[in-house]
């Protein structure tokens, strides 16, 4: 997501770089066993809540913006934790979305 689309122009803005967002132990994990979700499944979720977010806005495909909600959906306070370390949060990313649309 980070080069891709508008949240990938955003995150840039925001210095979130390259480097993978997972870092330490999944152990680190604090919602559950440790574990955070992956495979098949998480991906058909993801794919499935960004898809229902392009409808209710009226988009013909979906859009990194829609990815990235859905994200946040499935992801929770995990994902905000990886902003978080990498020097921003939901909420500053949300606002840079919003004022780069506003301006299109």
């Amino acid at each position: 997501m980070r080069l891709q689309g508008q949240v990938g122009s955003t995150l840039q803005a925001l210095g979130v770089g390259e480097s993978p967002l997972m870092t330490g132990s999944a152990q680190d994990h604090p919602e559950g066993n440790g574990t955070p979700p992956l495979g098949p499944e998480v991906l058909e979720d993801v794919t499935d809540r960004a898809a229902e977010f392009a409808t209710k806005r009226g988009g013909e495909n979906v859009g990194t913006t829609d990815i990235l909600f859905a994200v946040f959906e499935v992801y929770g306070k995990l994902f905000d934790r990886v902003l978080y370390m990498r020097g921003t949060s939901r909420d500053e990313l949300v606002e840079r979305l919003t004022a780069a649309a506003a301006q299109r």
